[in-house]
């Protein structure tokens, strides 16, 4: 048996990858079975294939995949996706318009301080009126979420100190500019696309999972498909209350200590909203989450 070579996957297409050797190369490679875990981002082991010495038909078998530091997926009451792995940030974008799903933003959230991730929170296209937008975005702000405002149409800079030293993953709405973010940052982005498609025969593989782009030698930009929902079936009750970081002053002070902070007396959560402690709209995303996660 050939010796495992180490990599990490770039690009996924199906049941096909794209995985980046530690001297560049790029090798398409599958796995065994008909069930894979590997994601974007993952750090694996591949075996060569007998076809990997031909030029042009390099192909890999993913054998190994190292353990992570980070998964990010999501989930609903049958069956979990998978995003990315190994990330240190998220990068949420919404915009000014359309308008934005403030639950599917807490959800991203909430994902993210399970995963124990850095979040930076992109309203783009600020070159359009932004008022509704940002006072969406405010009680995030109130809370220590950093809010950048650019437009990726005209400027992307701004958001390069940010992926500076990370493996950030970039996630949103269909419809928030993502890709125009992406090409703003990276000019490549459309060749890059155009060299896995044609490395992994994609014209039979048309849904990419998730795409990592190098900024430089410390930083890794990964650009998911845009989502319409987030689902966090994989996470309990206090996972979830957890996600909402304004909450942990609160949590243990109940006077029930299985209070689901909805009608019981005594909740300490309910009494800081009164007191407009916690911001009302956030504490009815939680209650809304909370039920459609544990339903």
């Amino acid at each position: 048996m050939s010796t495992l070579q180490p990599g990490r996957v770039v690009a996924a297409f199906g049941r096909q990858y794209l995985v980046s050797l530690e001297n560049g190369n790029e090798l398409a490679c599958l796995t065994r079975g008909k069930k894979s875990e590997v994601v974007c981002g993952d750090l694996v082991e591949i075996a060569l294939t007998e076809t990997a010495s031909q030029e042009n038909d390099a192909k890999g078998v993913i054998e190994n995949i190292t353990p992570r530091s980070s998964l990010l997926h999501r989930s609903d009451a049958f069956r979990e996706k998978l995003i990315a792995a190994n990330v240190t940030q998220i990068i949420v974008v919404v915009a000014t318009e359309p308008s934005f799903s403030d639950e599917l933003l807490a959800r991203c959230l909430i994902a993210a301080q399970d995963q124990k991730l850095k979040v930076l929170i992109v309203l783009n296209k600020c070159d359009l009126p932004a008022k509704a937008a940002r006072l969406s975005l405010s009680p995030y702000q109130a809370i220590g979420y950093p809010v950048l405002e650019l437009s990726a149409r005209l400027d992307a800079t701004q958001l390069r100190p940010y992926l500076s030293k990370h493996l950030s993953v970039l996630v949103g709405q269909s419809g928030m500019g993502k890709s125009t973010l992406i090409n703003a940052l990276l000019p490549e982005a459309k060749a890059a696309t155009r060299e896995i498609s044609s490395a992994l025969d994609s014209g039979k593989h048309t849904t990419t999972h998730a795409k990592l782009y190098r900024i430089d030698a410390h930083s890794s930009l990964i650009d998911c498909p845009g989502v319409q929902a987030f689902g966090l079936h994989h996470l309990s009750f206090g996972g979830i209350e957890l996600g909402f970081v304004e909450f942990a002053q609160y949590l243990g002070q109940c006077r029930f200590h299985d209070c689901h902070h909805t009608h019981e007396p005594g909740c300490a959560l309910r009494a800081a909203v009164i007191a407009k402690k916690i911001d009302a709209r956030r504490f009815e995303l939680f209650q809304q989450i909370s039920r459609q996660s544990l339903a």
